[in-house]
């Protein structure tokens, strides 16, 4: 190796004088650079997109002496060869290409027990004469597995500041902000190494990066003692059983159906909380609003909204919360790698199980998890086919179907509930198989990765991971949710008739006498069914009344009515709103549905068509069911897929597919059913 005084980079070079240095952390995955990223800037961190991209940047402000700074963590690279849209902004802010501005210092987190790694990208940020320090992480871990790393000369040899850190403890947080702060004070760079262009490598013929390593290599015999010490025959221990293809897969599906269980039971209380606070709330406001629209607007559309958004925030933040559990602790990795033979038959690589088993709590997290897939065409198939799986919101509408189908048979009701969760799971993988064979074709890349050393996961971290993943939710998903529920509000209120029907004027008048006589009970029964009847004239001459009636020559076919039609429109804001909508619009009102259960089912199993045939009939219950599972009813999950691709391409797509898939399969159900004789 040879060293010469560094030259700017012609392409760009750093800006200097800014008032606010940008200094970048960068490193390969499973380094702790994430960690050193929260030590270095705790809450005060921030998450965005990338210009032009969907890739997110964490960027956040931290003081050095009386200098701010702006401390931006990179997605992690191997090289400056980037191949994934993460690694490609990453190497494109380090070169100060692509229309980036190039930083001010670079910090690379450097794996002091495997040191090698790491000083590649070090090597290739050192020749473009960019000002680097090199913070050695897990220098606890290098020195329990035998491996004595001499910071000292390693800096002599690299030329720049070396900081051994434990980021698992924050110790040697405080000598990188010195460092830091010194090397940005500097006035340029000292030198950096330069390497032969091509070398011979034994291994594959020539080999443009064989001297890159060997200087590698040469660098840790001189700086690091007994460095080839192997793996610990603990962790050997521990692969042999998680990596097997039996074994490993039924550990996997025992560690994420814990995960799966967490997110139903763990997440049930504070979402009762949160949505009887958000329903206790709207009722204060109420009270203390006088009656009209605006009340109308605040408590049912803003109020209502709100909560509406708020409620999947247990269940994104437990996903979330886990996933960093196991990612952080090593175990994801070996997850991924089990499941990667199984999923690519389907053409989807081993960490799509992850976002798809997570997609039966709820696909709003389900889609954002999805970020865990480097190919972007394999993640872009998952956010696809993830809302197929059965989610929690559906669970209102099967319990409902059930019941009126099979009252009195729980076995019968049973392996319905389990046939609508086989048919959204067959059908995702169906899809998936479908689109990699037509609009997204190609094979799932085999999983190439470096499983990382088991570790005690750091609670502070997870925990800033989990309130960052809930902070995107709010502020970006969950602006568009709120939008679509006040439009939703809108669409079922307006026009408003002038008056109520004549059968609930005439409940009115009857409910009035038997009032005037004492008989109070009697003359509550029927103002209640008088309110509903109300509700049910004035939602069928609403937009979304008149679009029910639009669209009720479609959904004939399919054994629906216009009042059915109104349901599935509404549901299009969460799918368990078709309970509340059915029960308005069949003449019971919303509390009454709440209330007494058996009533919204009795009145459903009465309900007739201007013929006096029924409604709900064996054809149309089964069509309603399979229409559900296989529909997207669900917008808040379309603005989750129009985040994550950055396009509404994508969203727009998956609703048609899905609608498309619903209405065809309902179809069939319905009349084959009939013409089976049902």
């Amino acid at each position: 190796m040879s060293t010469t005084r560094a030259t700017p980079d012609p392409i760009a070079s750093p800006a200097q004088k800014t008032d606010r240095p940008v200094i970048a952390l960068a490193g390969s995955p499973n380094t702790g650079k994430t960690t050193v990223f929260n030590l270095l800037t705790g809450l005060r961190a921030r998450t965005s997109n990338y210009p032009g991209t969907t890739v997110e940047k964490k960027s956040g402000l931290i003081k050095l002496d009386n200098r701010v700074a702006e401390v931006v963590d990179l997605p992690g690279i191997y090289s400056l060869d980037g191949v994934t849209p993460e690694e490609r902004v990453a190497c494109d802010m380090l070169r100060g290409s692509g229309g980036a501005a190039a930083p001010n210092l670079v910090v690379v987190i450097a794996d002091a027990d495997n040191l090698e790694r790491s000083l590649f990208v070090v090597s290739q940020l050192l020749e473009l004469g960019r000002p680097v320090v090199v913070a050695l992480n897990m220098m606890d871990v290098a020195e329990h597995h035998g491996r004595h790393v001499d910071p000292d000369a390693l800096s002599a040899q690299l030329g720049c500041p070396v900081i051994p850190l434990v980021a698992r403890t924050g110790q040697g947080i405080a000598e990188l902000r010195t460092g830091m702060t010194e090397r940005l004070q500097a006035e340029s760079v000292t030198f950096s190494p330069t390497f032969e262009s091509v070398a011979a490598c034994n291994a594959c013929g020539l080999c443009p990066y064989q001297s890159r390593y060997g200087w590698s290599d040469d660098v840790v015999a001189r700086c690091v003692k007994a460095p080839t010490v192997a793996r610990t025959r603990r962790t050997e221990q521990i692969d042999r059983i998680l990596t097997r293809p039996v074994v490993g897969l039924i550990a996997f599906m025992l560690v994420m159906l814990g995960v799966f269980y967490l997110i139903f039971s763990g997440a049930s209380i504070p979402m009762d909380l949160i949505d009887g606070f958000f329903a206790d709330l709207g009722d204060r406001i109420g009270e203390r609003l006088p009656d009209g629209d605006f009340q109308s607007f605040m408590v049912d559309g803003v109020i209502a909204g709100v909560g509406g958004v708020l409620v999947f925030l247990p269940q994104i933040c437990i996903l979330f919360f886990f996933l960093a559990l196991l990612e952080d602790s090593g175990y994801l990795a070996r997850a991924a790698f089990v499941m990667d033979r199984l999923m690519r038959r389907i053409g989807l690589p081993g960490t799509a199980f992850v976002p798809l088993l997570s997609a039966h709590a709820c696909a709003i997290p389900a889609i954002m998890s999805t970020r865990v897939i480097r190919d972007p065409r394999d993640r872009l198939v998952t956010i696809l086919v993830a809302p197929l799986m059965t989610c929690s919101a559906r669970i209102p509408v099967y319990a409902m179907i059930t019941a009126l189908l099979f009252p009195q048979s729980p076995g019968r009701a049973a392996l319905l509930f389990a046939g609508a969760y086989a048919l959204g799971i067959g059908a995702a993988l169906l899809m998936s198989f479908l689109f990699k064979k037509t609009i997204l074709p190609g094979e799932s890349k085999p999983l190439v990765l470096e499983l990382p050393g088991y570790r005690i996961p750091r609670l502070r971290t997870v925990l800033l991971y989990t309130v960052d993943r809930a902070n995107v939710f709010v502020m970006q998903a969950g602006t568009i949710i709120l939008l679509i529920s006040m439009a939703l509000w809108v669409l079922a209120t307006y026009p408003k008739t002038d008056s109520p029907s004549p059968e609930a004027a005439a409940l009115i008048a009857q409910a009035e006498a038997l009032a005037a006589k004492g008989d109070s009970d009697e003359a509550d029964v029927l103002f209640a069914k008088a309110d509903g009847l109300a509700g049910q004239h004035a939602l069928a001459h609403s937009f979304a009344g008149r679009i029910g009636h639009f669209i009720e020559p479609v959904v004939r076919p399919l054994g629906y009515d216009w009042r059915i039609g109104i349901g599935i429109i509404t549901s299009f804001a969460a799918r368990e709103v078709v309970v509340s909508t059915l029960a308005i619009v069949y003449g019971l009102g919303e509390d009454a549905a709440e209330e007494e259960s058996h009533s919204l089912y009795d009145a459903l199993r009465r309900a007739t068509h201007a013929d006096g045939r029924p409604v709900f009939t064996v054809p149309t219950s089964i069509s309603l069911l399979i229409f559900f599972v296989l529909a997207m009813q669900c917008l808040p999950t379309q603005a989750a897929t129009r985040r994550e691709t950055n396009s509404w391409k994508w969203p727009l797509f998956q609703l048609g597919y899905m609608t498309a898939l619903a209405y065809g399969a309902a179809f069939i159900a319905y009349q084959g059913l009939r013409a089976w004789g049902f």
